[in-house]
């Protein structure tokens, strides 16, 4: 109906509508009025003719009011719901089929939200259910009621890959040949990434084979993800993409580094395509410290481009031996060595007339300094080079006739004076091709080209050692390029010239590659001894345990437990056993990212399963029968009111009047605004008393029904645990809203944050100062554990309980310190746990301890701290059923964690209200002394 989502739950009395029609021509028709008639014969006829008269048919206003009220009735008794719940289809087991890759992530609540929809709906129909995750893979699908389903389904969390479904798909086979007359409801993510299109075909082909029916719900705007980030001398690129046009056409990529600090931004326009370049435009020193590009708002691993060093444009410092004037510039060493190293690094020259070159351009930033056939060197530009090398850095020779004349030590081997020529008029040898890259050198991988040949190079002494140090050579065996370590740095040598007039391997495309290697091992020490160290035939460099990795939601956090480490010179794309994230030591960590470059997206076609796919649901039910039935009780009250005003007597005006007066206070009552009715309430209200006789806890009511929900049922089973285990029998816990309600009735309130929703009215800071400094202790959960990062930016929630608190008085914080004596007023705890356990907890923060060893008080003064903030989630982790079990699925779980999370909540509310006692008990001794005397 007029393109919304409308639904009836009990559509056969539509078939009412079609009586409209007998009901119009019978509502056109008034029965005359009857007459009183004074019987005196003589006066008779004088009345036989009134002067008032009875019209012969309804007037068409009443007549199209009636009509109206009874269209209503009938719209109302067939139930109508817009945007209603999908009905469960089919009377066998249910299987919700969840995609949980990183395309999920954006919209994952809404996705949760429909399969637990159609969970609850099996449930009300008897129906067993199964819930299976595009990670689970081959493992096999149980079915369970829908309760256990629902406890599975808040569990899953999205990945930070796309996992592939080809063995979820044998798994759903085998599921469907036990349960021929099972439904099947997949929350697909749209993305073709995991064998989407092959998954749908087979479950079109199950279709066919027992009959049943599948549902396909996908999102309604596509994942947007990075790719191809690339450190060019204008700046920092990266290609924003998604798999089909819709959604925000604009978005930001925000740079951060490896501290969470932002660096820089740039804005990107879709255009209606699926490709966007965003290019960041910083100083190369602010560009190398990038560690994190992401899409501001993406909320997904996909998301996220994380770089290491390989993506740092770094600055080669390049000094030939050739003097100022060169006949031919086109073919001097400087040139080709600036083309091949210009696509990665930025190529600074000394500037002309500099006394000490090589010290101007190691002060100058550089990272690599590249000599070209520099043979002599200074006693001070010798020391200098030793140092750059021995604290980090790269020096990359290049031989040639000074070179072969020279006799400094900043080489990686001795070399033979006199060289090497090959395919001369005295020489009998051919030119040498390029040998097979060893698996030690950091060049392995590298194609050599046959047309590669070397007429002319500087040859190495035989020395002990050599072929470790080798890591090129030709097809003789003959070293061509060697290296070795030297503190914390790297000598790199290639025998032959940096022109083309020794060797045609300036001229390749192997000559870039291999610079881009050794540029690449700057700043790198770890890197760089696998291969200078090494000899040939060593194994394959060392593995990388992961060190931080990514979730779903594009969150850098501990690995867990089933996170593999990678070889060092890994350069796939994450999967399952090597989620994205930082792998290494932290100084040099390698990055895996969820899309490898050159990846794109795909849209899902899926077509082969045989039904279209359906839009997630985006706005909530609504159950239109309570304003039809209003709508038709006004329109039966208007048309009483229009009758008296037609009856014409004075008695019926008098009656008509007072219920048009009635009508309208009834509506000006129920059209009444929130803020007047506020203001109409008296200034304490019942249940105000009832909180001043009896000790309640309060939470702020956030206006997401799910969280609220969760914190009344967090509090009510803290409340029940303080009954039981304490002297304290507090009451049933209330919601208020700060703004308006009176707060001193309660000394706890628990406020979880909600990002999503608008700040609170401004008289709410003002009454929340005014709380904490009257005594009273409010709790904010932001409840993000698991996607705030330490060193990353705020966390959405955390910019939330900012801006609430920008005007409020708070007190300086820090984490709960061990000796604190909310750790101890009722047990001896080591945190405040929830939902999740590796949060931080922070409370007003302990005055400095004595200087001479005491114990310090637990504050500065002698009340509780005014105000606690955590992320852990308490209120999910407090609540329970009635056997005692946690109602919400807990990470890393167990009941273990639900009964320390409701410890720590009865030691919070104990401290509230008793303060600090347990503070000064080791004080007894002396308190008992002086009361002796």
């Amino acid at each position: 109906m007029f393109g919304l989502p409308l639904a009836f739950a009990a559509p056969a009395v539509l078939a009412a509508l079609a009586g409209l029609p007998l009901l119009y021509y019978l509502l056109r028709v008034t029965p005359p009025r009857p007459q009183r008639i004074p019987f005196p014969p003589l006066k008779l006829f004088l009345d036989l003719s009134p002067a008032r008269k009875t019209p012969l048919r309804t007037p068409w206003p009443i007549l199209l009011l009636r009509l109206a009220v009874a269209a209503c009735v009938i719209l109302a008794m067939a139930g109508p719901v817009l945007n209603p719940t999908p009905a469960a289809s089919g009377s066998g087991p249910l299987l919700v089929i969840l995609d949980d890759g990183f395309a999920a992530a954006p919209d994952w609540e809404r996705r949760v939200a429909a399969a637990a929809e159609r969970l609850d709906a099996a449930g009300r129909a008897s129906r067993p259910v199964a819930v299976a995750a595009a990670s689970d893979g081959a493992k096999a699908i149980v079915l369970t009621d829908s309760a256990k389903a629902r406890e599975r389904l808040r569990a899953l969390k999205p990945q930070p890959i796309s996992p592939d479904r080809g063995p979820l798909g044998g798994a759903v086979a085998a599921f469907v040949e036990a349960h021929p007359d099972a439904a099947l409801a997949w929350i697909a993510d749209g993305l073709e990434r995991g064998g989407a299109g092959e998954f749908a075909a087979r479950l079109g082909a199950l279709g066919e084979k027992f009959g049943r029916r599948l549902e396909i719900v996908a999102g309604r705007e596509p994942a947007r993800a990075l790719a191809d980030a690339r450190n060019l001398a204008g700046g920092l690129e990266a290609l924003a993409l998604r798999a089909r046009p819709g959604g925000p056409e604009r978005g930001t990529v925000v740079a951060f580094d490896a501290k969470g600090a932002r660096l820089g931004a740039a804005a990107f326009d879709f255009a209606g395509g699926t490709q966007a370049q965003a290019k960041i435009e910083l100083p190369v020193e602010l560009r190398n410290d990038i560690a994190r590009l992401e899409i501001e708002g993406g909320r997904s691993a996909g998301a996220v481009a994380l770089l290491d060093g390989r993506w740092k444009r770094r600055v080669v410092g390049l000094v030939t031996g050739d003097g100022a004037e060169v006949s031919q510039p086109l073919l001097a060493a400087d040139y080709y060595l600036r083309k091949a190293l210009a696509p990665f690094a930025d190529v600074r020259e000394p500037k002309p007339g500099a006394v000490d070159p090589i010290e101007g351009l190691i002060h100058d930033g550089a990272s690599v300094v590249a000599l070209a056939d520099v043979g002599a060197l200074s006693d001070a530009e010798h020391d200098a080079l030793r140092g750059f090398v021995e604290r980090g850095g790269v020096l990359l020779r290049f031989a040639g006739t000074r070179l072969a004349a020279g006799s400094d030590d900043l080489v990686p081997t001795r070399l033979r004076r006199g060289g090497r020529v090959l395919g001369g008029s005295m020489s009998w040898d051919t030119p040498k091709r390029l040998g097979a890259f060893d698996r030690s050198s950091p060049f392995f991988g590298l194609i050599a080209p046959q047309e590669v040949t070397v007429s002319r190079q500087v040859l190495a002494e035989p020395d002990p050692g050599l072929a470790a140090k080798t890591w090129a050579q030709l097809s003789d065996g003959t070293p061509l390029v060697t290296a070795q370590r030297e503190g914390e740095g790297l000598i790199v040598l290639f025998h032959v010239t940096a022109d083309a007039s020794w060797s045609n391997l300036p001229l390749s495309g192997l000559f870039v590659d291999m610079l881009r290697r050794v540029v690449d091992l700057a700043g790198q020490p770890a890197v760089a001894a696998a291969g200078a160290e090494q000899g040939a035939g060593a194994e394959a460099p060392k593995s990388l345990a992961p060190l931080r990795v990514l979730d779903g939601f594009g969150a850098l956090g501990p690995p867990p437990a089933s996170a593999k480490p990678v070889a060092a010179n890994f350069d796939g794309v994450a999967d399952a056993e090597h989620p994205p994230g930082f792998y290494g030591p932290a100084n040099a960590p390698l990055a895996l990212n969820a899309l490898a470059p050159g990846g794109r997206l795909a849209a899902a076609d899926y077509s082969a399963a045989g039904v279209a796919a359906q839009a997630l649901r985006t706005a909530e039910p609504v159950n239109l029968q309570p304003p039809l039935l209003a709508a038709a009780f006004l329109g039966f009250c208007l048309d009483s009111l229009i009758c008296l005003l037609l009856a014409g007597g004075t008695r019926q005006r008098r009656a008509a009047a007072a219920a048009v007066a009635l009508l309208a206070a009834a509506c000006a009552l129920g059209g009444a605004s929130p803020t007047r009715a506020a203001a109409a309430e008296p200034a304490v209200s019942a249940r105000d008393v009832k909180s001043a006789l009896s000790t309640r806890l309060a939470y702020v009511v956030t206006g997401d029904s799910k969280v609220d929900e969760a914190s009344r049922q967090g509090l009510l089973s803290l409340s029940l645990a303080l009954a039981r285990r304490t002297s304290l029998t507090p009451g049933e816990p209330v919601g208020v809203d700060p703004a308006r309600d009176e707060l001193s009735f309660y000394p706890l309130i628990y406020w979880p944050i909600v990002a999503t929703r608008p700040q609170p009215q401004p008289e709410a800071a003002a009454r929340v100062g005014a709380f904490m400094k009257q005594g009273g202790t409010i709790v904010f959960d932001t409840r993000d554990a698991l996607t705030a990062r330490p060193d990353g930016p705020p966390s959405p929630e955390t910019r939330w309980l900012r801006q609430l608190l920008a005007g409020v008085d708070v007190p300086e914080l820090a984490p709960v310190p061990a000796d604190h004596v909310v750790t101890k007023t009722f047990y001896l705890i080591d945190g405040f746990v929830g939902r999740y356990a590796n949060g931080a907890t922070w409370i007003e923060a302990l005055p400095p301890a004595p200087a001479d060893g005491s114990a310090r008080p637990a504050r500065s003064g002698d009340s509780v701290s005014p105000i606690v903030i955590t992320s852990n989630d308490l209120a999910a982790g407090w609540a329970s059923d009635a056997d005692g079990e946690s109602l919400y699925a807990l990470n890393p779980g167990g009941a273990r964690q639900h009964e320390l999370a409701l410890r720590g909540g009865v030691n919070l509310v104990m401290y509230t209200l008793t303060g600090n006692y347990k503070a000064d008990q080791v004080h007894v001794r002396d308190l008992l002394e002086r009361l002796a005397h």
